[in-house]
């Protein structure tokens, strides 16, 4: 008998009925240090006392009022976005899949309305990862996601990840886009180079190209910077973000430049929820917190001290790790081993973890720990590879 929760998770039996900044609390009441934050979400850590503040305010006055009408906190939101990058203006929802659902949107009517119908392809990179829906599935073109799912969306191509090459070979008189994760996240943090990224976006000032950023998972400070392309200095024309922007309340965004989004007009795109009161009055209070004075440079600070940590657990237990990867708090360690058991084990000695392809497990913490917080997780992952049979 199919449960009343479809079963389309493996979940751990595991509860959890509370949690304070990085750690998570059961119902049994076993404190567990979280180093996945509902899988790169909770970046300011679990029942942060201005994001609670914040909700509770909005809670009172006003939940849903639909986008019929204009919404303070979207403007706030979208004119502080914009201000911050290479934006000039931003589409709220509620998910990272809807955000690039957007952007995929975006790039395809940009080009639509200005006469180029045939430009409707977007190139992006095996191994990536853009989302559960039907297009975002075949954007990223794994096949383990879209079998049974019948014939996948067409208008996507895929190359190598970090291959300039096979990009430039790829681009035809169809091609509208490429889409590109400056971290792979699900993919098994592979981190593209910067020559890589400059390379992008030449590639598509040469042809004509719009260039897409996912930053889901590696944007709002995951990586030292508050968009993790800013390494790198180079600017997409349309970028999607969700997980850590609302620090655990639903939302998505799709930023884009004004060329881009120059045929997005009223009743080409729309959502119920998105940008709704409740989320807006959260992104906004996160986003003050990330940028007050000193608070990315100790995200930066801190993630040096994992990764050099877990690279050296790496060059110490090589029957157990093979490398570490990642960027920033969006690391992780190749494993030699399945990196379920290790994944299994690092929760059964109180570290939460998540897995990634090419055997990966990610360590995602709060952008909030320090130095004390590495140290605990270290000693744990220390601890179980020691005790490898």
């Amino acid at each position: 008998m199919i449960p009343a929760v479809m079963p389309t998770y493996a979940r751990s039996e595991l509860t959890f009925e509370r949690g304070e900044g990085p750690y998570l609390y059961a119902t049994d009441g076993r404190r567990y240090l979280d180093f996945s934050s509902g899988v790169a979400v909770t970046s300011l850590g679990h029942a942060h006392p201005r994001l609670v503040a914040a909700l509770t305010e909005q809670a009172g006055k006003l939940w849903h009022c639909s986008n019929l009408y204009q919404i303070a906190g979207q403007q706030r939101l979208a004119e502080r976005l914009v201000s911050l990058s290479f934006a000039d203006t931003a589409f709220f929802c509620n998910s990272g899949a809807e955000a690039m659902e957007c952007a995929i949107k975006v790039a395809r009517k940009h080009y639509a309305e200005s006469g180029h119908e045939e430009r409707y392809r977007l190139i992006a990179c095996n191994g990536s990862f853009h989302g559960r829906t039907l297009a975002t599935l075949a954007a990223a073109g794994a096949k383990k996601y879209l079998k049974g799912f019948g014939p996948p969306t067409p208008g996507f191509d895929h190359v190598a990840y970090g291959n300039l090459n096979e990009m430039r070979a790829t681009v035809s008189k169809e091609t509208a886009a490429i889409i590109v994760e400056p971290v792979q996240g699900e993919g098994g943090l592979a981190v593209a180079s910067t020559e890589y990224l400059k390379g992008l976006r030449a590639m598509c000032d040469e042809f004509g190209l719009l260039l897409i950023f996912d930053e889901v998972q590696s944007g709002m400070g995951r990586t030292g910077k508050l968009f993790a392309h800013e390494w790198a200095g180079v600017t997409p024309d349309i970028m999607a973000l969700a997980k850590g922007l609302a620090g655990g309340f639903p939302i998505g965004a799709c930023l884009a430049t004004e060329n881009a989004a120059n045929a997005m007009t009223a009743g080409t795109h729309g959502s119920t929820f998105g940008g709704n009161p409740l989320a807006m009055a959260v992104a906004n209070e996160v986003l003050t917190v990330m940028t007050e004075p000193g608070f990315l440079p100790q995200v930066e600070r801190v993630a040096k001290v994992l990764r050099a940590k877990i690279d050296a657990l790496a060059k110490a237990y090589p029957k157990v790790f093979v490398e570490a990867r990642g960027k920033g708090l969006l690391v992780g360690l190749k494993c030699a081993v399945p990196n379920l058991e290790v994944l299994e084990k690092l929760r059964r000695a109180g570290l939460l973890t998540v897995a990634a392809g090419e055997n990966v497990v990610r360590l995602l913490p709060p952008l909030i720990i320090d130095e004390r917080h590495v140290e605990e997780a270290v000693g744990i992952i220390d601890a179980v590879a020691r005790a490898w049979p």
